[in-house]
């Protein structure tokens, strides 16, 4: 009896695990069975991987053939696993040389005529093969550029199953298409910046770019309140382009995330930060991740690292906003299903914009506004207290007077502030190289009280006590404040810079 085997890897969520594909053709009438918890998308892979063997010149066995994807305590989905399961039903029918694959990865969905189709979440999948000690892996052509961002592990493309078997010295008779023998792959890395919008567009607004600036200087949440018009979606549009560059660790989960999602042909692989903007009528499951057996990401996952927008945020669903309070705390989401429990990261900065008002026009002396104050009591209570707790800085963007310069000066860049902000966020992480944070809005309580001066906590605990501030507002007035002094390129916070960020984040209240 030969058992033949192919190893492939899945997916719950971005954790993976490694999948042991077994074939056993036994006497009995024609049957084609895979066992071990596949759904739907991968039982389909029977008819895939027997009309794809075919046209490599494989003559089918007429007796039954069982395929055992193990461990069978774990669900398996879509059809990353067909190439697999090929080589294990070709290696027990004897039709490749024996242990050809032995130690190896084979991945890649098929079609019928045997061409190799990419597949999704591929980086994730490469880097549990490097971590358990997989040397080689033989994947969709479509996927090299992809796989190559993963060192250590040797990559070989294929475009056709026959390629597949005559790389371990079998044979196959196969004709490849022109789109296949093409191939396709995704773009390089992509570092320029010029291609975003720039800060220096805007016209007027500067003390809520000079909040911006603090809010990417230090990682901060922001909201911005203004009447319609007043450019807060255009400022909140320009905040990737002063943000600084993602480093390699943080490409690397950006890019696993978009493979996952199959956005990653659509960005390339890049290290400017994601900006998500959701539609105020977007789902609970939209924002934070949904689907039906293995919950796939949804917006908070698709920004970490950058920025996550929400315009017009009073009219998202209450239960929408609600959900962000433990992923803006842990940085992280659970989202358990009938199928598993898929954990996503999630630590993006938030940014929300609102107007005055549901008519947009109760700020000044409110003349135009049309709302009762009980439609503007209903629209503001969407955002509930714990979310606006959260909130860092709450800045109020008033309406563009003139659209002639107010100075000779000229506007500063996105490139400029950008060199602000870099130097801040490295002042930042040098301070904080020992507890692994990257910047101020992740320090702790703790630090924080225990490195702050104690003139500085006198004046945080004395808005403390006025009920201007609750505990976890403390926290984040005295993050703001160390983000203040970093601008300012101070080793600690003053009593001014306290009072700042105080002021930042009680300008609604």
């Amino acid at each position: 009896m030969r058992i033949g085997t192919g190893t492939s890897v899945g997916l719950v969520g971005l954790e993976a695990f490694t999948i042991q594909a077994q074939a056993f053709i036994s006497p009995g009438l024609p049957y084609f069975s895979i066992i071990g918890l596949p759904d739907a998308s991968l039982s389909e892979s029977r008819e895939r991987v027997k009309s794809a063997c075919s046209a490599t010149g494989f003559k089918w066995p007429e007796t039954r053939v069982t395929v055992n994807l193990s461990p069978a305590s774990m669900p398996k989905h879509g059809s990353t696993h067909d190439l697999a399961i090929a080589v294990a039903v070709m290696d027990a029918a004897g039709s490749i040389p024996d242990q050809g694959f032995e130690g190896a990865l084979t991945l890649g969905e098929l079609n019928l005529d045997g061409t190799v189709l990419p597949v999704n979440g591929l980086l994730p999948i490469l880097l549990h093969a490097r971590k358990h000690g997989i040397k080689r892996a033989y994947l969709p052509y479509g996927n090299l550029d992809e796989a190559r961002m993963v060192p250590g592990v040797e990559v070989v493309g294929v475009r056709h199953l026959g390629e597949l078997i005559e790389h371990v010295g079998g044979k196959a008779r196969y004709r490849l298409s022109d789109e296949a023998a093409t191939g396709a792959t995704i773009t390089g890395t992509d570092t320029a910046t010029n291609d975003l919008p720039d800060m220096a567009q805007v016209v007027g607004q500067e003390q809520t770019k000079w909040a911006l600036t603090v809010a990417a200087a230090g990682g901060h949440h922001m909201l911005m309140t203004g009447p319609p018009g007043s450019g807060k979606t255009m400022l909140a549009s320009r905040l990737p382009s002063i943000m600084p560059p993602l480093n390699n660790k943080e490409q690397l989960e950006v890019a696993s995330i978009r493979s996952l999602c199959g956005d990653l042909q659509r960005h390339g692989i890049t290290d400017v930060p994601p900006f998500e903007a959701p539609h105020h009528t977007a789902s609970t499951a939209a924002l934070v991740g949904g689907g039906s057996g293995v919950a796939m990401p949804g917006a908070i996952t698709r920004s970490h690292c950058g920025v996550l927008f929400m315009d017009e945020a009073p009219e998202f669903s209450p239960r929408a906003l609600q959900t962000l309070r433990e992923p803006l705390e842990t940085g992280r989401i659970l989202l358990s299903r009938s199928k598993g429990t898929a954990s996503y990261p999630a630590r993006f900065q938030l940014i929300m914009a609102a107007n005055p008002c549901p008519c947009g026009f109760g700020y000044g002396t409110g003349e135009r506004c049309t709302c009762s104050p009980r439609e503007r009591t209903r629209y503001w209570n969407r955002l509930s207290g714990p979310i606006l707790d959260r909130i860092d800085i709450q800045v109020s963007v008033p309406p563009v007077s003139s659209l002639l310069p107010t100075s000779e000066e000229p506007r500063d860049s996105s490139a400029q502030i950008r060199s602000r902000v870099t130097g801040a966020r490295a002042v930042a992480r040098a301070r904080f190289s020992k507890e692994g944070w990257s910047c101020n809005a992740q320090a702790s309580g703790e630090w924080l009280r225990r490195e702050t001066s104690a003139k500085a906590i006198g004046l945080v605990s004395a808005a403390l006590e006025a009920k201007r501030l609750s505990l976890r507002g403390a926290d984040r007035a005295m993050r703001l404040a160390w983000t203040l002094a970093d601008l300012d390129g101070r080793t600690s916070p003053r009593a001014e810079d306290v009072n700042a960020g105080i002021m930042m984040r009680t300008r609604l209240q």
